[in-house]
């Protein structure tokens, strides 16, 4: 495995944070410097890191298959690592990544994408216990590609990118959740809702 973060240390470094440690978790500037100076090199191989990310993810925590589908029952990793459909997804998550290092200077745009994604993935069934997981396999499989770039500042600054967006995105699911809740509730059910207007 070769990562000081990946398996239960995930757990700690990326542990669950509340909406008001999101505002303290975002990137300093200089942080978002060091992302967006590393995304350069990183951005060259991101299909290839998409790949690495989701093998090691499922090497180090084999329950995230569960929440994919098409790869709940290979037990083969060598054949994940050849998969289109893994390299496809691969791909959406980096695209994402991408989108949020872009958007690091436009916060209410990386606010709102990330509240989306976790509103999504509130359909796709995936919960939010799993969200920490590929933000620290992501930094162990760019730590390679950026070789001596790599430090412990550019780690911590990308520690903090995936906090605040994760946290961002559990909102967003938790949103989704207590309106799909209330969506089932029968109309007798549900809460009043009074007219406020003058």
């Amino acid at each position: 495995m070769g990562c000081a973060i990946s398996g239960l240390a995930a757990k700690a470094e990326f542990g669950e944070r509340s909406r008001e440690d999101a505002a303290a978790a975002y990137p300093s500037e200089d942080q978002v410097q060091m992302i967006k100076d590393s995304w350069k090199v990183i951005r060259d191989d991101i299909a290839k890191v998409g790949i690495i990310m989701f093998v090691r993810l499922f090497e180090t925590h084999p329950e995230c298959k569960d929440v994919f589908f098409l790869f709940r029952d290979v037990e083969d990793l060598e054949r994940l690592r050849s998969s289109r459909e893994l390299r496809a997804h691969g791909l959406r998550v980096m695209s994402f990544i991408e989108k949020s290092v872009a958007r690091l200077d436009q916060l209410e745009r990386l606010e709102a994408l990330a509240l989306e994604l976790g509103k999504s993935h509130y359909h796709y069934n995936a919960p939010p216990k799993y969200y920490s997981y590929v933000g620290a396999e992501f930094i162990c499989a760019v730590q390679p590609i950026l070789k001596e770039r790599w430090t412990a500042e550019l780690e911590e600054a990308w520690k903090t990118m995936f906090q605040y967006v994760t946290s961002l995105m559990r909102q967003g699911y938790q949103e989704e959740s207590n309106r799909q809740r209330q969506l089932a509730l029968s109309p007798k059910d549900r809460p009043e809702k009074r007219n406020t207007a003058l």
